[in-house]
């Protein structure tokens, strides 16, 4: 096989490789008659050498990124984390695919999902001895915290305490309105010991049928309803209190109402009529 079918084959770096290695050995090439070794030294030294990233390039975000994470992570992973640089997509999965081709990350296939993941051995692995003494540590840590939060807690209850509490003014406020009501009751109890009449007898008279008239006209209907609820209910198989509630009826003393208090009231209110 010849060395020109040798490099129409391979990768572009064997293509390149293999070019340079064919114009170090021939003599007729333009490289030929220079020193091989020092040429050979260059030319492998441009080829392994990888330079960092740029700190501000997107490679650079991504690889701190994926680092700092330390987890398996998809493209759209980086890319959803990464929208405050303004990165799209299509850069972040280039910039990963470099920094996978590189060895700066490793990644690993699912199917047409790529996952990536930081080198782990770039990060400092604790021993056994060193675990246990972070283990303290974060029980010290956490014991802290907790005390702290107690100590918040505290607090917060404290400020509500006081929060709840009436101002100064809030106070002065309140006492003023209060003795201004304690001063109105103080007059009208005057004028009840006095014997001032407070209702005119015709007033009280036209208030004393209207309210008769009213009761009279509740007790009529309760009664029609009674009857009514009576009949339709007499063969009913349903209980009645949930047909009731069914119905959304509601009697007297579900809404704390009794017809006998009102009526006792207005035989008080005559009787005091006729005495007077």
């Amino acid at each position: 096989m010849s060395r020109c079918s040798l490099i129409r084959k391979g990768s572009p770096f064997i293509l390149v490789s293999r070019l340079f290695d064919f114009l170090l050995t021939e003599p007729n090439t333009i490289l030929g008659g220079f020193n091989q070794k020092y040429i050979s030294r260059a030319f492998s030294l441009a080829f392994r050498s990888k330079m960092a990233p740029k700190s501000d390039s997107a490679e650079a975000i991504v690889l701190n990124f994926v680092n700092e994470q330390n987890r398996p992570l998809n493209t759209q992973n980086v890319a959803d984390s990464l929208q405050k640089f303004n990165l799209k997509k299509a850069g972040i999965q280039k910039a990963l695919d470099n920094l996978a081709d590189n060895g700066k990350i490793s990644f690993k296939e699912y199917g047409k999902q790529k996952i990536y993941l930081a080198r782990q051995d770039q990060f400092d692995i604790p021993n056994s001895e060193e675990l246990n003494q972070m283990k303290e540590k974060n029980a010290q840590v956490q014991k802290q915290l907790n005390e702290q939060k107690k100590a918040i807690s505290e607090t917060e209850g404290e400020i509500r305490n006081l929060q709840s509490n009436l101002t100064l003014e809030q106070i002065r406020h309140k006492e003023a309105k209060l003795q201004q009501e304690v001063k109105e009751m103080e007059e009208k109890l005057v004028k009840l010991r006095t014997g001032v009449t407070l209702v005119r007898p015709e007033d009280r008279k036209a208030i004393q049928e209207m309210c008769s008239e009213k009761v009279s006209q509740w007790r009529k209907r309760k009664r029609m309803f009674k009857d009514v609820w009576d009949a339709i209910t007499e063969n009913l198989p349903k209980d009645l209190k949930e047909f009731k509630d069914e119905l959304g009826l509601e009697y007297d003393e579900d809404v704390g109402v009794n017809l006998q208090s009102f009526i006792g009231l207005l035989q008080h209110g005559k009787k005091r009529t006729r005495d007077q």
